[in-house]
């Protein structure tokens, strides 16, 4: 078997079924992340930011400020499933993101936005209740994603891009 390092914690599996148990585990991954990508950047030279994770892929700091480019536009969604029904979002082209010039400034900003970001949205995130959690959006392209289908989806994302650093680092024994 090889190691794919566009994947380097496993694709992404829907759970077929969430339990209460789940979520509390998916909600602990995403309040990890903002401090684990924090330190998988840590004491890295612009250099360094500015070298793929793999060949084709993003730099280190396009993947540092794709992250929370990523997890505002789900804390939005959420927001949207909680507030209307089933509400159509609109996807955005993450790769077109990834190339505006914000995403070559230094991964402070992000990393800030970031820890901030999830410090909101977890307290959104704790305060749903059993029935919030099974509401959803309508996304154009994956179809209905329930509130926690999209949780087990983001706490995924978080800890995909941080090994994606951390593999480099291993790597090239940075």
């Amino acid at each position: 078997m090889t190691h794919d390092p566009r994947f380097p914690v496993g694709e992404f599996e829907w759970p077929a079924q969430i339990t209460a148990g789940d979520r509390e585990r998916y909600l602990d991954r995403i309040a990890a992340t903002p401090a684990l990508l924090r330190n998988a950047v840590e004491g890295l030279s612009d250099e360094q930011l500015d070298t793929p994770y793999r060949e084709g892929g993003w730099t280190v700091r396009q993947v540092v400020h794709h992250v929370p480019d990523s997890h505002m536009n789900s804390f939005v969604r959420f927001k949207l499933a909680l507030t209307e029904d089933n509400p159509v979002i609109k996807p955005y082209d993450e790769a077109a993101f990834a190339e505006l010039h914000d995403s070559r400034m230094p991964t402070e900003p992000s990393l800030k936005l970031l820890e901030a970001l999830h410090d909101r949205w977890l307290v959104l995130l704790r305060g749903l209740s059993e029935e919030d959690w099974k509401k959803s959006f309508q996304h154009p392209e994956r179809g209905p994603l329930t509130l926690e289908q999209n949780l087990a989806l983001y706490a995924w994302h978080g800890d995909h891009h941080v090994a994606h650093i951390t593999s480099l680092r291993s790597a090239r024994g940075w």
